[in-house]
């Protein structure tokens, strides 16, 4: 057996076994693309959107926070304002299920009326209310792929579906449920923080009066304050508590005002760049994809098996001292899977005598 075969014998082999080499490739395509006519279409809408950024970095230079947003690095944002919260929230059970429990116009019937229906009944998920849900959650998250991009701050969702125009209306609500969280969250903020700086801010009221109080009382005591060291430096005191008072009541009423506004500003906290619409083509099975694949895979075992199919009818037929070591390994080899095999299944060898 000659150690390494030329370029001749190789073409000799796989001319040799020409419908191994050709045969199991092209049936390997024609399989798999019979398959994907089988499988039912996948399409994929997707939709994309900006996150409302109400947070700047304090105290960083423009340039040094223009180097860092272009590196993808967030100064100073608040966790739920970045748009991988955005993005995270997308995939969580609380808008899943809402997702999930309501009605859209049902894409099943052909001949039918459309009528209007849950995702969950969409989906034909047998079992109680609480199956139903869990199992709903989990198929609608392995429909949802999320996006972000960190130098835009573009969140992109995609929804696969059967049916274009449920995937685009899935896709859709998702950002609606999401904007009406987020809104609401934000109100809900903005309602306990009202309610703390109107606390403080009637507080600080009381302060001021106090201190206020103080320094009139002062100066109906002390009309001559100003020709005595000691006085002066009393009225200073005085005058920077109420400085002081003043400053903190002026911030409150700041505050104050802004959280009444947040209470009931129903601003969307998302703008929508690109509204998801139903696709015209479909996503999944990429046919031409998975035929090309299918015929290389097919190519690569069919060239395998010539050269084993050789191989073995090379050892069938030589005589030289390797060849025979080879089909003595090779019988041994068989031999033992045997054993193997008859012994998972409970039959005992005769005894060797």
């Amino acid at each position: 057996m000659s150690p390494e075969p030329t370029v001749v014998e190789i073409a000799n082999i796989l001319l040799r076994r020409w419908r191994m080499v050709l045969g199991l490739p092209l049936g390997a395509a024609a399989l798999a693309a019979a398959i994907s006519f089988l499988v039912p279409p996948t399409y994929t809408a997707t939709a994309s959107f900006v996150p409302e950024s109400r947070s700047q970095s304090r105290g960083v230079p423009s340039s040094l926070s223009g180097l860092a947003g272009q590196l993808g690095i967030q100064l100073e944002t608040e966790a739920s304002q970045s748009p991988r919260f955005y993005g995270a929230l997308l995939q969580s059970r609380e808008l899943a299920e809402r997702v999930l429990q309501s009605r859209y116009p049902d894409p099943r019937p052909l001949d039918a009326p459309r009528d209007s229906a849950t995702l969950l009944t969409i989906f034909k998920i047998e079992g109680d209310s609480a199956w139903r849900l869990h199992q709903g959650v989990k198929r609608l998250h392995r429909m949802i792929s999320v996006r972000v991009d960190n130098q835009t701050n573009i969140v992109e969702l995609g929804v696969d579906a059967r049916y274009p125009a449920l995937a685009s209306e899935v896709a859709n609500r998702l950002i609606t449920y999401l904007n009406e969280f987020n809104t609401s969250t934000r109100q809900s903020q903005a309602r306990e923080r009202r309610r703390f700086t109107e606390a403080r801010l009637a507080e600080a009221e009381r302060q001021v009066e106090q201190v206020e109080n103080e320094l009139r009382r002062f100066y109906e005591r002390n009309h001559t304050w100003e020709q005595s060291p000691q006085l002066r430096f009393e009225e200073g005191q005085l005058r920077r508590r109420v400085d002081i008072q003043q400053e903190v009541h002026r911030t409150l009423s700041r505050e104050y005002e802004i959280a009444r506004i947040e209470e009931v500003n129903d601003a969307p906290v998302i703008t929508v760049i690109e509204p998801a619409t139903p696709p015209q083509e479909r996503s999944k099975p990429n046919r031409r994809l998975v035929t090309i694949l299918a015929f290389i895979v097919g190519g690569v075992v069919g060239v395998f098996g010539a050269f084993v199919s050789n191989l073995a009818d090379r050892l069938g037929t030589s005589t030289d001292e390797q060849s025979r070591e080879l089909r003595s390994l090779l019988t041994e080899v068989r031999d033992g899977v045997r054993r193997l095999t008859r012994a998972g299944r409970g039959v005992v060898p005769p005894p060797s005598r």
